[in-house]
């Protein structure tokens, strides 16, 4: 008889759900980020900020802001790792899954594939921010003991 230890059935539609819920969180989170932030900062508030590759920079409070947004997204969005994938192995991909749709968003929203360079670098500081903690989260709950015997003890 098999053991059902470990084994991981290739399961497509849940890969499409979760990368699907990814997906809506990033975006989610990080308007309500923006949110904050544009509240707390009295900065107006732009779809440029998610989209527009050239709004990204440290010239301008705008620019700044939307940084900071995009990083603690990443933060965030580590959580979401941890609470819906929950396999490290998966983590990585699922952050770069994220973030070349957020590129394909980026490139239609745009009408060019972003071109400034701190669009790119933000982009993969999010990216090592979000796979690192998230698989670092799903690592500590992979590890956890596991209780072998359950039942009462018994002296002999």
């Amino acid at each position: 008889m098999a053991s059902n230890f470990r084994s991981y059935i290739w399961d497509p539609v849940l890969i499409m759900c979760q990368m699907v819920l990814m997906q809506c969180i990033y975006y989610s989170c990080l308007g309500l980020w923006l949110a904050v932030l544009d509240s707390v900062l009295q900065t107006h508030r732009s779809l440029d900020q998610i989209f527009n590759d050239e709004v990204l920079g440290l010239a301008s409070m705008h620019g700044r802001v939307s940084m900071m947004a995009f990083l603690l997204n990443s933060l965030t969005c580590a959580t979401g790792l941890w609470l819906f994938v929950r396999r490290g192995k998966q983590c990585l991909d699922f952050t770069v899954t994220v973030h070349f749709f957020h590129m394909v968003g980026c490139w239609i929203y745009n009408a060019h594939v972003p071109a400034a360079l701190a669009w790119w670098l933000v982009n993969v500081a999010c990216i090592a921010l979000m796979a690192v903690i998230g698989e670092y989260l799903c690592m500590r709950t992979e590890l956890r003991a596991i209780p072998v015997n359950t039942g009462p003890k018994v002296n002999l």
